[in-house]
């Protein structure tokens, strides 16, 4: 068998076709190109049977990822995160099988490190010396930090206002770092006007066909994790949408393979704040494609993200699958955010938070049943965003003593 069945790339607006082995951003169309696998071939020779006993991680999948020789996997053991049984907070919200996939435990601790990881991995086959990206904070923590692992170059520009502990992490790895006084908008523009000036590789969200494969990962992951028996309901905060295209797209290449039912797919809810909404507003209008989010604002910040390059194929996902895009406020998420880290333990990020009650939203109106298996993705660790927790906390003196909450 062959380590990746990558077959080539395809445009999937106007379908043209492109190599697998040169370097490649947008079609020429403009739109972002995905990648297409020899699935036929691969469903002959490979079963579930054949992932026991394999490393536990994202490679483990290595069939259905772009990386064609092993030794220029770039890695830190990302993937294959755990998928916990959210059982008091199921109660809470009224979900009897309800589960979150945490994020928060990966390298770099964010989601974002998958995509960094295949995408740095292609990145080095195909002989790049540098990159550069646009980005919130954590895409841009992840890929800096896997650059250099890697011996590649690094160019991140974020948002000033972005959570300085990603600034600190792009800044350590010993990228080129800038910040911009605006949003992830503006530094996409600095960053374009950078690579048609340098030449460089431009990893922007889906301006290279390789993030997205490391991001369906979740995919396969919790189709595996579910014994190929996919939930009901599969929640995604989303910003530029790259995780939740993924995930659709796993599930499409494993229900090709025949791993899992070909008539049943997970309804997917895009998740997006109040203040930064296009996906939500394009999917009530029954529209394609979103319309640029003026003045948008979130202190989940991950999905602050005005206009999505794949917005059309996020919206494809949630049409396909029968699924939904709903918006939260700032103030529910950080109640939410809460409520979670005093009932299950768990200091989840606000863009989890989001997604968790955009859940509650979703049961209350009866677009989830009662009975239903749910998936939220939590995409990072609470710890990278502490200033979304502000307490008033009391100091003691050396002589003075203290009150359990619970006297016996």
């Amino acid at each position: 068998m062959k380590f990746s069945y990558i077959s080539h790339l395809y445009c999937p607006k106007c379908s043209e076709k492109y190599e697998r082995d040169k370097v490649q951003q947008l079609c020429k169309c403009g739109a972002p190109l995905l990648v297409k696998y020899d699935l036929h071939s691969l469903a002959a020779q490979w079963k579930p049977d054949d992932l026991a006993g394999r490393r536990n991680d994202l490679w483990r999948y290595h069939e259905l990822l772009p990386v064609a020789d092993e030794s220029n996997i770039v890695s830190m053991g990302e993937g294959m995160t755990p998928l916990i049984e959210m059982l008091s907070i199921s109660t809470n919200i009224g979900i009897n099988h309800l589960y979150m996939k945490d994020e928060g435990i990966i390298p770099t601790g964010t989601f974002k490190a998958r995509g960094a990881a295949v995408g740095v991995s292609k990145a080095k086959e195909l002989g790049v010396k540098e990159f550069a990206m646009p980005t919130n904070g954590n895409a841009g923590a992840a890929w800096a930090l896997y650059a250099a692992r890697s011996g590649i170059s690094s160019t991140i520009v974020m948002p000033e206002d972005a959570p300085k502990i990603t600034r600190n992490e792009c800044a350590i790895s010993g990228a080129n770092l800038y910040l911009v006084n605006g949003l992830i908008s503006d530094a996409g523009k600095i960053v374009g006007k950078a690579v048609e000036e340098y030449n460089l590789y431009d990893v922007s969200t889906l301006k290279e066909p390789y993030r997205i494969e490391g991001k369906k990962t979740m995919g396969l992951e919790i189709a595996e994790q579910f014994d190929w028996e996919v939930p009901d309901v599969i929640l995604y905060p989303t910003g530029g949408g790259v995780g939740l295209i993924g995930i659709y797209k796993a599930l499409r290449e494993l229900q090709e393979l025949g791993w899992i039912n070909k008539e049943k797919m997970p309804r997917l809810a895009a998740v997006q704040s109040e203040g930064c909404a296009p996906i939500v507003k394009a999917w009530q209008e029954g529209k394609k494609e979103s319309a640029f989010w003026d003045n948008s604002e979130t202190l989940a910040f991950g999905i602050n993200v005005p206009k999505a390059l794949g917005d059309f194929l996020v919206l494809q996902a949630i049409y396909e699958t029968a699924g939904c895009a709903v918006s939260v406020s700032d103030q529910a998420l950080l109640e939410e955010q809460k409520l979670i880290s005093q009932q299950e333990g768990l200091f989840i990020c606000p863009e989890g938070a989001a997604a968790f009650h955009a859940a509650r939203k979703l049961r209350n109106e009866g677009w989830i049943k009662k009975e239903e298996k749910v998936v939220v993705l939590n995409t990072g660790a609470g710890i990278k965003y502490p200033n979304t927790v502000s307490v008033d906390v009391p100091i003691l003196e050396p002589n003075e003593s203290i009150k359990p909450v619970t006297i016996m």
